[in-house]
């Protein structure tokens, strides 16, 4: 069992080629007992994008807070609070901030895809 809330969860700033203003927070993997799949909570800040890259999972994106943009596959679509997003392996993808405040986003990947 594993109840907890974000703001107890540390967050860590993510730095890298093509990184600018995101913090990352593990909310449930396996260390909470969770297996085989992680939950996580990204914020990028204003200006802020994750880099445009494809690899061999799938995920699943959950827009909570702000506007984003979601580049997949050679198109752009808005992610505003309550948007889903189905992201297949192999696509190239990228989210960034689209607004003036913070876009916060859930992601669910594979354990083997949060390493």
């Amino acid at each position: 069992m594993f109840v907890s809330h974000r703001d107890e969860i540390t967050k860590k700033e993510l730095e890298g080629k093509g990184i600018s203003r995101v913090t990352k927070q593990v909310l449930i993997g396996p260390d909470q007992g969770w297996k085989d799949y992680v939950m996580r909570m990204f914020t990028l800040g204003k200006e802020g994008y994750a880099p445009r890259h494809s690899h061999p999972w799938q995920h699943i994106l959950y827009a909570v807070e702000g506007k984003g943009t979601l580049f997949m596959d050679g198109k752009d679509y808005p992610l505003t609070p309550g948007s889903t997003a189905y992201v297949p392996s192999d696509i190239e993808h990228q989210v960034l901030n689209a607004g003036t405040d913070n876009f916060v986003f859930i992601c669910i990947v594979p354990e083997y895809g949060d390493k």
